[in-house]
């Protein structure tokens, strides 16, 4: 078992040891989108949701997300992150709208950021979820990916379905 690197020699869950890797300023931009009805988004748009703005909710409960990645994912590393942005954009599509959470991740460390950028759109797609499911149980969290990400050992990647 030792030749995967999460995993000792007695073939036991590990935390990789990142100590000799340099600190270099990293980010990473993921993605989620949720389908909803018209329905749900007009009652949105008009403030008609007894629960309260769902975005609002939905920023904070993705920042706290980002922070709260390693106790989440098991073999996550705590750092200490410099920067967390979400953003919120709705897109007609065939069968109502699509909700498009993005969050981008800043930090100077010796490992990257990409798990909390994933945390905070997963955490923000499901209190978006929580906050809605009254007017519309139907909604559809859809895919969750990584847009892209800078810096560190393995360099940049951009996912080529996204810009």
């Amino acid at each position: 078992m030792s030749e995967f690197s999460h995993y000792n020699k007695e073939g036991r869950a590990k935390m990789v040891d990142i100590s000799q890797k340099q600190d270099s300023t990293r980010t990473a931009t993921a993605e989620s989108r949720i389908l909803l009805t018209e329905a749900l988004y007009r009652a949105i748009q008009n403030e008609d949701l007894k629960k309260g703005d769902p975005l609002q909710a939905a920023q904070i409960a993705g920042v706290m997300g980002a922070k709260k990645t390693p106790d989440w994912i098991p073999m996550c590393h705590p750092i200490p992150l410099q920067g967390t942005d979400l953003s919120f954009a709705y897109e007609e599509a065939d069968d109502g709208y699509e909700l498009i959470i993005r969050a981008t991740i800043t930090v100077k460390s010796n490992t990257g950021v990409e798990m909390e950028a994933l945390t905070a759109v997963t955490a923000a797609a499901l209190t978006f979820y929580d906050m809605c499911k009254a007017v519309d149980k139907s909604m559809i969290i859809k895919e969750t990916l990584l847009v892209e990400k800078t810096g560190g050992k393995s360099g940049d990647f951009h996912h080529p379905r996204r810009s």
